[in-house]
């Protein structure tokens, strides 16, 4: 069963008509992120894709204000006519899960909480995140940040939105910071680098005055599937680092890094074109796209990244690329059995211990159901997550299971 409110009105009304019958409620925009998480079995679906309008842009005061269910591909094309963009560069994980690209909508982009590699210089979906009007538990409309000069409810509600995967409230309307698209970029390709040798350049490049946006490294077997033919035609292994601004600045920046790094391998530059698509792919896991295999996305400290990368894929079989200067590890294994997940995390928690994160990002619903797609919580978090959740939804009615049993 579904309902399908086309106003806040009217979601404040299907809540109600929730509590009054005692059923559970999936919070859906497209669709396109339901493999996300833990499988559900929600009573009733509350469609919010029909809240798709755009309430608000001001790009002068760099604003937008818009409805959950607002497709992406239009948020995107709406501020590029204007030379602006969503900086967090929100990825697109639909054909990872074998969706259609552009297919996904802002509130999902919001809602679980996932930047792209600009995340090390431009944050995360939260830190761009300034208002948020929803429904909560009690079947009651509110609005917090925007323009109100102060929030006096005690919670940073914009920020709890972002990454909480429909689990506090059901979410009206989204006020997000926007900023001036970079007007051009280029990326310097090391290649036949090792991992190892890949995170030492990396950190090089993060701490020289370059001002490099992004960087991740490719091992040989990843950047073979690579669609961009400066990264493919080495055969080899590529280190990218992005640098982006306008032209004069980049062209400069970019010699520097390359007097920096000569000497360590091959170096070739990436024009506009070729650096955003080469960018967008590592942003959507495009080069994992396809396949049954599980993937995992494990968040650790830069300078293990390439020691926790290559264990996991050499014990298991699989295969790995690094984001965040070696912080993001993208791990590829077969998808045999849910048996992967202790070693996964076993060896996060024996190299990395409390300073390292893994989500399974896709998996078979059996192996979603047997296990945590999300990091395990200590104790004290737990405790401080179900406390602030029955502030918003005692009943436990959104989205129930989704991140925790």
């Amino acid at each position: 069963m579904a309902w399908s409110p086309s106003n806040a009105e009217e979601t404040v009304e299907a809540v109600k008509d929730a509590l009054a019958g005692g059923q559970t409620l999936e919070l859906l925009g497209r669709g396109t992120r339901r493999a996300f998480g833990r499988p559900l079995a929600a009573d009733v679906v509350l469609d919010l894709s029909a809240l798709s309008g755009v309430v608000a842009y001001q790009p002068e005061e760099l604003i937008l204000v818009v409805q959950p269910g607002a497709p992406m591909a239009e948020i995107a094309e709406l501020l590029a006519a204007n030379g602006q963009c969503l900086a967090f560069e929100p990825p697109d994980f639909g054909p990872l899960w074998g969706l259609p690209a552009h297919a996904g909508s802002i509130g999902g982009a919001v809602m679980t909480g996932r930047g792209g590699p600009r995340r090390l210089t431009a944050g995360a979906p939260r830190d761009h995140s300034l208002g948020v009007r929803g429904v909560n538990g009690f079947g009651e409309a509110f609005a917090a940040g925007g323009r109100v000069v102060k929030n006096v409810t005690g919670f940073d509600l914009p920020k709890l939105t972002a990454g909480s995967f429909g689990t506090l409230f059901a979410v009206t309307e989204l006020t997000l910071k926007v900023l001036p698209a970079p007007p051009t970029s280029q990326t310097l390709a090391i290649t036949r680098l090792s991992d190892q040798a890949a995170i030492s350049a990396m950190a090089k490049a993060m701490g020289c005055p370059a001002q490099v946006s992004s960087a991740a490294h490719l091992p040989a077997d990843i950047a073979r599937d690579s669609t961009v033919p400066e990264i493919t035609k080495a055969g080899a292994s590529a280190t990218l680092l992005r640098v982006e601004g306008v032209k004069p600045s980049v062209t400069a920046r970019i010699a520097h890094l390359a007097d920096l790094l000569a000497g360590l391998g091959p170096l070739t530059v990436l024009d506009h074109q070729a650096s955003a698509h080469a960018w967008s792919e590592i942003a959507d896991a495009r080069l994992l796209a396809g396949g049954e295999a599980q993937v995992w996305k494990l968040s650790v400290p830069p300078t293990l990244g390439a020691e926790i990368g290559r264990s996991l894929a050499g014990d298991l079989g699989g295969r790995c690329f690094y984001d965040w200067a070696g912080g993001g590890v993208w791990l590829e294994v077969p998808a045999a059995s849910d048996a992967h997940a202790a070693q996964v995390r076993g060896v996060l928690a024996k190299v990395a211990g409390g300073d390292g994160h893994a989500t399974l990002m896709r998996a078979s619903e059996a192996v979603r159901t047997a296990v945590a797609p999300f990091q395990p919580p200590s104790p004290a978090v737990a405790a401080l997550s179900e406390r602030v959740r029955r502030q918003f939804d005692p009943q436990g009615i959104f989205n129930p299971g989704r991140m925790q049993p």
